[in-house]
Formats: structure tokens, C-alpha cells, sequence
């Protein structure tokens, strides 16, 4: 992202005139909402109490960071949710989203706690205050969690099957609640290549409900043994039956996942190396935040370097050239002032600011990425249309511009409006800007549009510092290689820059706050997927079943033909 610092500077080098928590057990159902039905669902045993349940659900929220990318523990994903799972079961709809929230304020506050730095940065409040925000902001990216908790206790409390509950609760919170820093649990296997294959069919969703799976099948058999010692008195001796389809289909779907992924790895392995290949450059300058005074002449040096190297294509970071210029002169400046010297095609990132027709009002700034071809010449432009709240723009800011004061680091930029990818000698780069890599949704409209043969991103992750966010920045993006078979570059300031296969493997990457130049091979690939063409439909359908479920008592007749089978 970029910063007020920098913008402002910019526009004027462009022109220097211009409540159920009390409660332990679940309460009795009317009759006439079947009050059977949990019994015969499966979830007449008693909820565990209230601090047994809750210290479970802590520890989901541990289990989930430890195994989330950062920390990299990646097989703890496959039994981190067991905990909430136990924990759930059985309470009211209130205390379920409650151990939700739980398990999801303890994995934010652990696994986004580089936050801090990032308010500090762009606050410039004492620290304290800072942490202050951060626990608000961990405790409203929780309700995603509590949100799944909410729906699973609903669909639970009117008979329907828990562990279907769950699953479908689980996909509906990751694919409806609004974060502003977005995550998925299918990341978790980045470093699992193989895991994550399905990607194709279903996005990061399809790889979370694999690792849903495999957490319901244990929870299972950790809630058999705790009925089999204390059993209820509905069903007293030996206790429920273990339900062995949940055990049977989370331990198929991880193996016919990897299965999956093996093959396909092999087949696109195939396909790739048939594909027309390039070796590309990446400029990873590690600027500070607010001293870009050498930008152009390390950018410009390095790209030489890179193309003496043979490198055919060169991709700069976000607003790696700070320098804002005028929209009704970008071309003619940015080629003399920059591109006419690269002598290699090259993504630019800056800014360009569009002057009002009145001198009395503001004017809009864009972060930008431009094609350069090999004479510099300027061939196309993308303006980054996710902007990031309170780093590129205030919520309110403009109708309340006083917020401007308060935060003054923060930027005031527009958003762009088209998603044609960036052209070059018959290649097509759909093009990314920070996060944008991040949201599965977006990139499947850019890969719609602009049927690329290539994906880039331009990041600046430095506002997090050195911490294992530019890790966690690198893992989510990686996902959408997968999803669409074609090979991502990623060009940051401070790390982590890489080059990504369409498997999900990384080729080449940098280190974090490092002035670094790397080289490597991708491939220019087209491909149609599942998950390309279907996009999130399916997924807003299991929402709609989740919601359903957690509003309409299951039919009875269905309730007895299970009790039957």
C-alpha cells in the first residue's frame, strides 16, 4: 500500500502549483420444534461446562495460529478445530458463537500480532493505545469464527446432523464475513503442495473443508470415548453409537485429496513444460517508509543489472517509484524520466494524480501499475481497486475530513474502476496491487475478463515490519496459481518477493528487508479450471443451506428415517 507521506509529496512534485452465556446446558424444546430431534441427531449428550468448553475453544485459537503460515506447523491443521468441535457441541446457539469468538480472538491476537506495528506506523498514537485498537480489530475478525459457531449451534439445537452443520457453518463464515485482513484455513497446507491441488475445483474454501473433515472425524472419536465413559441417561451403559461416516469421509477426503493432488501435480508439471518460457526479474528495493529518495536510481540500476542478465521481463513493487505524476502526462514523463532507460519491458509501479478542473478542490490520487515496453514506451495501466482501509483510505474521510487529522499517515486514494490486464508483445499480465492476491473472488474476475497467461502482484508489506506477515502475505497469494494454472510473480519492496509455479511451489523468493535483485524462469500458461468457471457459486449455495438449517427444524420424517437406518 501506499501512505499519505508519499502521496502528498507526489501531488505536489507532480505540480507545484496544485446474553447466552450464563447458560450451561442447552434448554428444553418446545415439542413442537421436535424436541427429539438433537437425541436423534446425535447431540443428546450434555454440553461440557462453561470453562471446560471455553478453554478448549482457547486452544483451538493456539492450535489454529501454530498451524496457520507464519508459524508453518502445518499438520496441526488436519486435529486444531478438534477442540471447538468437543466444545460446541450441544451448547445454545449464544454460548456456541461465544467459544467461536474465543477460538478466533486467541488466533488473531497470536497470528495477526504484527497489527501492532502497523497502527503504530500509521497512527503515530503511543503504543498503547495502538494495542488497545488491535484488540478491537481482533475481536470483530473473530466474529468470522463466532459467526460459524452461531450457525452450528442453531442448526444443531432443530435437528440436523452436527458434523454436516459444521462444515457448512465453517465454509458460509469464510466466505460471508467482511474482514479487513482476509485469511483462509486451506492455507494452512501452502507447504503441502499436494494438499492443495483441489484449489482448482473450489478455491481455498474446498482445501479448508478437506482439513474440516479430517477435525470432524477426530472430534468424533474423541466425543464416542467421552460418551462411552459418561454416558447419558438417554442412553445409558455403552452410550451412542459411533457415527462412522464422519470418521470414514475425513479420513477419504485427505487421501483422495492427496491422491488428487498428485496427479494433477504431474499433469500440470506436463504442461508447463511445454509452455513458452521466460526468465523474469524482480526489484525488491527495501525502501524505508518515508525516505524514497533514492527509488529511481536503485530501480533503474537494478532493471540494467537484470537485463544484462538476460532477463526478458522486469516487475518493480507497489508505488516502487513514489514519484506521482500527472494523469494527462504520464506517458511522455514516465517514459523520459524512467523507461526510456531500463532497455527491457518492465512493470512500473507510482501514482498518478488527476487534477480537478477547480483549484479549489483536492483531486485523485491512484496506485498504479504501468507496462513499459522495451523502448519504454508506456502500452498499458492498471489502477489497484481494493483499497486498504485506514491505510489508503479513511472509512468516512471524505465526508468528515477532520479523521484526515487524526490519522495522518493514512492515504487518500481512489479506486480504479478496470480489470483489462496489463498487454505486452501478445502476452496478457493480470495485475494485481497489494492485497488484491489475496481475494480469491477478484482474481477470478480478472482471469475472467482478461484471460492472462500470466498473474503479477506489486506489494508493499514493510508496514508490518519484519514479522511473519510478509510469510502469511506470500501463502494466501500462492493459492491463486492453483486456482487458475498459471505462474505468479510477486515484486514487494521489503519481502517476500517471489516467483510461484501453477502447483503452488515457490521457484524463486527473496528474503525480507534486503535490497535484493532475483532471477527466474516462468512460463506464460493459460488454462480453464473448476474453479475458474464456476467461481463462488456453489459455495453461496452451501451458505444459503447453512443458513437454512439454522432457521427450519429438520422434518421429522427424516429425523425417523435416520433413527431407522
Amino acid at each position: 500500500m501506499t501512505t499519505a507521506h508519499q502521496q502528498e509529496n507526489e501531488a505536489v512534485s507532480a505540480d507545484p502549483g496544485g446474553g447466552e452465556a450464563a447458560s450451561v446446558a442447552r434448554p428444553e424444546a418446545p415439542a413442537s420444534a421436535g424436541a427429539g430431534s438433537a437425541a436423534s441427531a446425535g447431540s443428546a449428550a450434555r454440553p461440557l461446562p462453561a470453562r471446560l468448553a471455553c478453554g478448549l475453544a482457547a486452544l483451538s485459537g493456539l492450535f489454529y495460529f501454530l498451524g496457520f503460515p507464519g508459524m508453518d506447523l502445518w499438520p496441526i491443521s488436519f486435529f486444531g478445530l478438534v477442540p471447538l468441535i468437543v466444545a460446541l457441541r450441544g451448547q445454545t446457539p449464544g454460548r456456541a458463537a461465544l467459544l467461536g469468538w474465543i477460538a478466533g480472538f486467541v488466533m488473531t491476537m497470536t497470528g495477526f500480532y504484527w497489527l501492532l506495528e502497523m497502527l503504530r506506523v500509521f497512527s503515530g498514537f503511543p503504543t498503547i493505545l495502538c494495542a488497545l485498537f488491535m484488540a478491537i480489530l481482533c475481536a470483530y475478525q473473530a466474529g468470522r469464527i463466532a459467526l460459524c459457531g452461531w450457525l452450528y449451534g442453531r442448526a444443531e439445537a432443530r435437528g440436523w446432523p452436527g458434523p454436516v452443520a459444521f462444515a457448512l457453518a465453517f465454509v458460509t463464515s469464510e466466505l460471508v464475513f467482511p474482514l479487513l485482513f482476509p485469511w483462509y484455513y486451506g492455507a494452512s497446507v501452502h507447504n503441502a503442495p499436494v494438499m492443495g491441488q483441489v484449489a482448482e475445483l473450489g478455491g481455498p474454501y474446498l482445501v479448508g473443508l478437506v482439513l474440516v473433515a479430517a477435525n470432524l472425524a477426530i472430534a468424533e472419536l474423541v466425543m464416542f470415548r467421552l460418551d462411552r465413559a459418561h454416558p447419558s441417561r438417554g442412553a445409558p451403559g455403552r452410550g451412542r453409537p459411533l457415527n462412522r461416516a464422519v470418521v470414514a469421509v475425513g479420513v477419504a477426503a485427505p487421501a483422495l485429496a492427496a491422491v488428487y493432488g498428485v496427479v494433477r501435480m504431474r499433469a500440470v508439471d506436463a504442461d508447463a513444460a511445454a509452455a513458452e518460457s521466460i526468465k523474469i526479474g524482480i526489484v525488491q528495493p527495501n525502501l524505508a517508509l518515508f525516505d524514497r529518495r533514492n527509488a529511481a536510481k536503485i530501480h533503474v540500476s537494478r532493471t540494467r543489472e537484470l537485463a544484462k542478465q538476460g532477463a526478458g521481463l522486469v516487475v518493480w513493487s507497489e508505488a516502487g517509484v513514489p514519484q506521482a505524476f500527472r494523469e494527462s502526462t504520464y506517458k511522455r514523463e514516465v517514459q523520459r524520466s524512467l523507461t526510456s532507460r531500463l532497455g527491457v519491458p518492465t512493470v512500473v509501479g507510482t501514482v498518478i494524480h488527476r487534477f480537478p478542473p477547480n483549484t479549489n478542490e483536492r483531486g485523485v490520487s491512484f496506485n498504479t501499475a504501468l507496462m513499459a515496453g522495451e523502448n519504454g514506451e508506456i502500452l498499458g495501466r492498471y489502477d489497484k481497486q481494493y483499497l486498504l482501509a485506514f491505510g489508503e483510505y479513511l472509512p468516512l474521510g471524505d465526508t468528515i475530513p477532520y479523521l484526515y487529522t487524526l490519522s495522518p499517515n493514512s492515504g487518500r486514494f481512489s479506486p480504479g474502476t478496470s480489470l483489462a490486464p496489463l498487454e505486452w508483445n501478445g502476452h496478457r499480465l493480470a495485475t494485481m496491487i497489494c492485497y488484491e492476491d489475496i481475494l480469491p473472488h477478484f482474481v477470478n474476475k480478472l482471469v475472467a475478463q482478461g484471460d492472462p497467461d500470466l498473474l503479477v502482484n506489486l506489494t508493499n508489506d514493510a508496514w508490518f515490519g519484519d514479522t511473519t506477515e510478509p510469510w502469511i502475505h506470500l501463502a494466501l497469494a500462492k493459492m491463486r496459481a492453483i486456482e487458475h494454472r498459471r505462474y505468479l510473480v510477486r515484486a514487494t519492496n521489503s519481502g517476500v518477493s517471489a516467483i510461484v509455479d501453477p502447483v503452488g511451489r515457490v521457484v524463486v523468493h527473496s528474503d525480507t528487508f534486503k535490497e535484493q535483485s532475483l532471477l527466474g524462469e516462468a512460463r506464460f500458461m493459460r488454462a480453464r479450471t473448476v474453479y475458474g468457471a464456476v467461481q463462488d457459486t456453489p459455495w453461496y449455495a452451501a451458505a444459503v443451506v447453512s443458513v437454512a438449517m439454522a432457521l427450519f427444524t429438520r422434518p421429522a420424517r427424516w429425523r425417523r428415517q435416520r433413527a431407522a437406518g
